[in-house]
């Protein structure tokens, strides 16, 4: 037994001898965490932008919302892909493959992010144009793709790989609290950067600033513990790109590249209701901006089970442990269920005073209320959805979950969109999703 592993036999106590719903719980509840803290700093860029009452900066927020995503996307190519090979590896006890695994992974999300930053200069006012952006909206969108994208990719995405590294290596607590360093931070700074240190009429470049800073002070938090873990991890910090061998690169990206493409494809839809949505106008693009916002507070939920099941799932899998695999989807399966009826019931209860916490503008509260409560109904079927994807990749079944996804969004989810805000407007487009 090499060093390597012997440091590493602590971690399959989570792995192999914990209870299914225990260890579930241990994984599952940090990544919740982090995934919640990443959703309220985003509400809180979008409710400190509210307070200024300006409906223009919560639509060019929304315009801003689907470029953003394309970072999580490259971060999911390598954290997903990379993560879920490095988990598996550890369940064969192919320890030093797995350490290979993390540093070529941390390397790519660098080098893949840096070119994302680089064509989002070069096009940024054609791809806002693109997105729908109006003579109203245009200059703020520029301000807040800048700085969280142009400016920030780089962190933003180790900020958001790292973190999925180190969950399927089993540093699910840790990942959380370096996640919660952005969240925290980003919450503190936007009022300090939007009220206090820039002229009125730079909220969104300060909202943009503050996510920035951020990420990258949550970027080094990554950085210190992965360099502290080396000698007793898989986890490390390579200094170039390293090569893999054919069997591992193709394991890697037949995972990453459908995770990537599921989060592109999510991008897409998001894309196309912002773009229908500013057909009728600024006002219900801003409503729509908030009630995709607040449907991320479920859905990154679920995201959270998912990060907690998906390490869980893989090792078994590699392990030849089909009782304790089924039995770990299961537990994940019933508890997303029941966060999504919950939500449901919040959702239609409180709706108009849950979009007047965002903005009181008498053209945005009626139809966002509207349009959560009709959204908010097809949150079941979305989260079974997430966990069949994510049980793919955990298993190596990228081309199913890449199916899955092509599926759900390009044949079903677009076209019906597209088609009931053709013939039934705007109510066509609120009830697609669940359609």
């Amino acid at each position: 037994m090499t060093e390597l592993q012997k440091k590493t036999n602590n971690h399959r106590i989570l792995f192999e001898e914990m209870s299914p719903a225990r260890a579930l719980a241990v994984m599952a509840v940090p990544a919740i965490a982090s995934q919640m803290i990443i959703l309220i700093y985003n509400l809180a860029d979008a409710w400190f932008i509210g307070r200024v009452q300006n409906p223009y900066m919560l639509g060019a927020l929304s315009l801003g919302q689907p470029v953003f995503l394309v970072l999580a996307a490259l971060a999911n190519l390598f954290g997903t892909g990379g993560g879920s090979l490095m988990a598996r590896l550890l369940g064969e006890k192919k320890t030093e493959d797995a350490s290979r695994i993390a540093g070529y992974s941390v390397a790519c999300s660098a080098a893949a992010a840096l070119c994302f930053s680089i064509v989002t200069l070069l096009f940024l006012s054609p791809l806002l144009n693109l997105l729908g952006a109006s003579e109203n909206t245009l200059a703020y969108g520029r301000q807040y793709l800048l700085f969280t994208v142009v400016l920030g990719a780089v962190p933003a995405v180790l900020s958001m790989s790292m973190p999925t590294i180190m969950r399927n290596a089993g540093y699910s607590r840790e990942a959380g609290f370096g996640v919660a360093i952005a969240g925290i931070l980003n919450i503190i700074l936007d009022p300090i950067f939007m009220f206090v240190l820039l002229p009125k009429g730079m909220e969104v470049t300060g909202a943009a600033l503050a996510t920035l800073i951020s990420n990258i002070l949550s970027f080094l938090y990554f950085l210190w513990f992965f360099e502290s873990k080396k000698e007793e991890s898989v986890l490390t910090v390579p200094r170039r790109i390293g090569k893999l061998p054919a069997d591992q690169k193709k394991s890697l990206y037949s995972v990453g590249i459908p995770a990537m493409i599921a989060i592109f494809l999510f991008d897409l839809v998001t894309m196309v209701i912002n773009r229908l949505s500013a057909g009728y106008g600024d006002l219900p693009l801003a409503a729509m901006g908030i009630v995709l916002k607040l449907e991320r507070i479920p859905i990154n939920i679920g995201l959270g089970i998912c990060l907690g099941m998906v390490p869980l799932v893989a090792y078994s899998y590699s392990a030849g442990n089909g009782k304790r695999m089924n039995k770990v989807f299961a537990y994940a399966g019933i508890s997303a269920l029941s966060v999504s009826l919950a939500c449901i019931a919040v959702f239609n209860l409180f709706a108009d005073s849950i979009i007047a916490a965002f903005i009181s503008d008498a053209g945005v509260v009626p139809p966002g209320a509207h349009f959560l409560k009709g959204r908010s109904l097809a949150l079941p079927f979305m989260m079974a959805g997430y966990l069949i994807v994510n049980y793919m990749n955990a298993v190596n079944r990228g081309r199913v979950s890449f199916l899955l996804a092509v599926i759900r969004h390009l044949v079903l989810i677009i076209p019906i969109t597209v088609f009931m805000n053709a013939w039934f407007g705007m109510e066509g487009l609120v009830n697609a999703q669940l359609v």
